[in-house]
C-alpha cells in the first residue's frame, strides 16, 4: 500500500531505486520486468540518466501492474463481525447497542437487505425530545457502498472519502464492513 500512495501522488522516475528495493527486486530482475536494460535502471538510479518518454511510461506500466496484483482485497482487511439492527428497533435500543459496542455508526437490515446505515450524525440531526417514538428506520440514512470481496484497498479508501463505512457481501450476503478506522489500522500495520 506505501508504494500505491508513492506511485498514486505522481509517478517519479527519481525515486525508482527506492520503489524497486520495496518491491524487493534486483536492478536486473526490475529491469526485465519492466522491459528496458539493466544498465538504464543503474543510471537512473544514480542520477546519471534522464530516462526517455517510453522508457518511463514501461517502468511506470510495471510499477502500477505490480501493485495491483500485491495490494489487499476487501476480504483480507474486513471486519467480519458485523453488528446490525432491524429497521423496526426502537431509537433508544439502537443507541445503546452503539454505545455498548463503542461504534459510530451501524447498518440497518430487513433481513439479508441493507435498507441504510445509522450514523452518530444521523442520530443527532434528528429532534431528540420525540426519541422514545423514533425506530431505526426513523434515524437511518442511505445505505453506503456495497462491494464485493475483492475489491481492492484502493478502491475501499477511495469510497471512504465520502462514506463513513463501506459493507462487504458475497452470494447476496452481507459478510463484512470496513471503517476508516479499520483501514487506517491496516496501513499503520502494513
Amino acid at each position: 500500500m506505501l508504494l500505491q500512495i508513492i506511485y498514486l501522488m505522481v509517478f517519479d522516475i527519481t525515486k525508482i531505486g527506492e520503489i524497486r528495493k520495496r518491491i524487493g527486486l534486483t536492478q536486473k530482475q526490475f529491469a526485465n520486468k519492466s522491459g528496458v536494460s539493466q544498465s538504464m535502471i543503474a543510471k537512473i538510479e544514480a542520477g546519471r540518466m534522464d530516462p526517455s518518454w517510453s522508457s518511463v511510461q514501461k517502468i511506470e506500466a510495471f510499477v502500477s501492474s505490480f501493485e495491483k496484483e500485491k495490494e489487499l482485497d476487501a476480504k483480507e482487511i474486513m471486519v467480519r463481525k458485523i453488528i446490525s439492527v432491524d429497521k423496526r428497533m426502537a431509537a433508544r435500543k439502537v443507541i445503546e447497542l452503539m454505545n455498548k459496542h463503542t461504534i459510530s455508526q451501524v447498518p440497518v437490515l430487513e433481513g439479508d437487505n441493507v435498507l441504510g446505515i445509522i450514523t452518530e450524525s444521523s442520530i443527532l440531526n434528528k429532534d431528540l425530545s420525540d426519541m422514545e417514538h423514533l425506530s431505526a428506520w426513523d434515524l437511518m440514512i442511505e445505505p453506503p457502498p456495497i462491494l464485493s470481496e475483492s475489491a481492492k484497498i484502493s478502491v475501499v479508501a477511495y469510497l471512504l472519502k465520502s462514506y463513513p463505512l463501506v459493507l462487504i457481501k458475497k452470494g447476496g450476503l452481507l459478510k463484512g464492513l470496513i471503517t476508516k478506522a479499520d483501514l487506517l489500522k491496516v496501513l499503520s500495520d502494513y
